[in-house]
């Protein structure tokens, strides 16, 4: 099986995937698609995904789009090393978790959404990150105490090894510590994030490890 990965070095989406991927240990191609610059926008990018958006991820020819339906499809094609946990209830936690990231706080403050954000505001260059701040911080707020209420062990949030949820939660820490988020009052958010970030393969997924970062 081929796998080749379409992606942006910063792009949450796609450092979900990488993570993802690299966790079961799966090998894929990386290709980077500067969303700077606009490359998501080209005729050739868009006839991979025609949303212009990324990741979009090649499986012998065959192209999947969202990052959701491509975690699902990881986590059902390679199943050692799961990421959801085997009872129903605590698998509909993690998905919750993740569900909160990934439907309510990271669409509000990706790369087109923040520039619209500038532009309205008369193209204020900080309009843009605060407007980030604050759907960030109001998002965290509620994350810390659902991860209070998990039965996380040594850091991580669901059981005593990363999920689904640090999957998503990475990235968005990433972001908060990009757009100048006080994580102060998040310490098992904090403490999730670093005992995620201690695994190789979820260190060799960082951003700046990524060979279009910049």
């Amino acid at each position: 099986m081929k796998l080749v990965l379409h992606g942006y070095f910063r792009s949450g989406t796609s450092y979900r995937t990488r993570l993802a991927l690299n966790w079961k240990g799966v090998p894929y191609e990386y290709v980077g698609v500067n969303l700077v610059e606009g490359e998501q926008h080209s005729d050739a990018y868009k006839a991979k995904n025609p949303q212009g958006l990324v990741p979009a991820l090649e499986v012998d020819g065959e192209i999947l789009t969202q990052s959701v339906a491509i975690l699902e499809w990881i986590e059902e094609t390679f199943p050692d090393r799961p990421l959801l946990p085997s009872d129903p209830i605590k698998r509909a936690k993690v998905r919750a978790f993740a569900a909160a990231i990934g439907c309510d706080i990271h669409p509000l403050q990706n790369l087109r959404i923040l520039k619209k954000a500038r532009e309205l505001a008369g193209d204020d260059p900080e309009a843009g990150p605060a407007w980030a701040r604050h759907w960030i911080s109001l998002g965290f707020e509620a994350l810390e105490k659902l991860a209070e209420q998990g039965d996380g062990q040594n850091g991580f949030l669901f059981g005593d090894g990363p999920t689904l949820a640090e999957i998503y939660l990475l990235p968005q820490m990433f972001n908060a510590r990009r757009f100048g988020v006080d994580l102060t009052p998040y310490p098992r958010l904090v403490a999730a994030d670093e005992a995620a970030r201690a695994q190789p393969e979820f260190e060799r997924a960082a951003p700046e490890n990524q060979p279009d970062a910049v």
